[in-house]
């Protein structure tokens, strides 16, 4: 388990992938696993010079766990961990997955003005959402500005293959590690010979080529409800990554006010405004888990911005009253009314 909270923290629902009924004849090959604190589950579409299911799970295993061992904050000898608790002005040589992972992470950073940051831990930890039985409350001034000082993704550096930080900062990858691994796996699976494929991590999503009968994956995107797990629309996916961030699952009511998971990272607090949803789609799974909490961060009228100024093929499902509104950028209406 890379961290206290249910995996990841970005992502509060779930684009559930829509198989179909295959017939047993057709060579559609599955593995599930465990990872992340979570699970991953894999299809494609075989042949005759395939590797057999026994042994792709072997290796995505593997280089899953090569991952976790390196990025868990639950294993205290993984690098993860001794970097968290090394102090400020620390530098220290990581593996090329986690520099990979910052550095991704500081250009959506830099393009969001800030509504990407991977040192939020302090203030997950004071409002109570690590998940490890802390109380959850509404936390007074002063311990936020305690909590904010030991943040600021401005202080954490890749300098010649080390990763250094100005403050005493406690990374959290969780926004992006799941998108990561699903590219990682992805290009693992394309040097087995395999490009039919649908990976899933998490419940980050990505897919390509076709599935038996030509038709490409298909997976259905939820409504935002507390209680139960609704489609709310279904879309092919022609290798792309999918990833839903949303603050109706994970979250705790005080004095009548609704407190979510989901922080913005320039006022230390969570984020109060009316988006309760955003699904992005991008060729990279990565990118479409940090955009996607980039645009919750920013909520229904700067995010929507940000995602038109970026052509971004985004759904928006904004609360109005007791029910809620979709919105939907060009880019997504394009996907979403292209031939399957």
């Amino acid at each position: 388990m890379l961290r206290r909270l249910v995996w990841p923290v970005g992502v509060a629902a779930l684009a559930a992938a829509l198989t179909g009924c295959f017939n047993s004849a057709e060579p559609v090959s599955e593995i599930y696993g465990s990872t992340m604190g979570s699970t991953y589950s894999i299809k494609w579409v075989g042949s005759a010079q395939s590797p057999a299911p026994a042994e792709v799970k072997a290796s995505v295993d593997q280089l899953l766990e090569e991952f976790e061992d390196a990025a868990s904050t639950w294993r205290p000898s993984s690098e993860m961990s001794r970097f968290n608790a090394a102090p400020s002005g620390t530098c220290q040589a990581m593996p090329q997955s986690i520099l990979e992972l910052v550095q991704l992470a500081e250009r959506l950073h830099q393009d969001s003005q800030g509504s990407f940051d991977l040192t939020l831990d302090p203030l997950l930890e004071l409002w109570g959402f690590h998940g490890d039985g802390g109380h959850q409350g509404v936390p007074d001034e002063e311990q936020v500005a305690a909590a904010m000082a030991r943040t600021g993704h401005q202080h954490l550096h890749v300098r010649d293959g080390q990763l250094c930080k100005d403050a005493p900062l406690q990374l959290d990858i969780s926004g992006i590690a799941a998108g990561y691994m699903i590219d990682q796996v992805v290009e693992h699976l394309a040097g087995m010979g395999i490009k039919d494929y649908m990976v899933e991590i998490t419940g980050e999503l990505k897919a390509d080529g076709n599935k038996p009968g030509g038709r490409p994956w298909r997976i259905a995107v939820e409504e935002p409800r507390d209680d139960s797990r609704v489609a709310q629309l279904v879309l092919p996916l022609r290798g792309l990554g999918v990833s839903t961030s949303g603050d109706y699952r994970n979250y705790f009511e005080h004095e009548g006010q609704r407190y979510s998971h989901t922080f913005d990272p320039v006022t230390g607090r969570p984020v109060m405004h009316d988006l309760a949803a955003v699904t992005v789609l991008h060729p990279s799974a990565a990118w479409a888990d940090g955009l996607s909490t980039v645009l919750l961060v920013k909520g229904s009228e700067l995010g929507w911005q940000y995602a038109i100024e970026h052509e971004l093929p985004a759904l928006f499902v904004i609360r109005e009253g007791d029910g809620f509104v979709s919105r939907s950028t060009p880019q997504f209406i394009a996907l979403q009314q292209s031939k399957e």
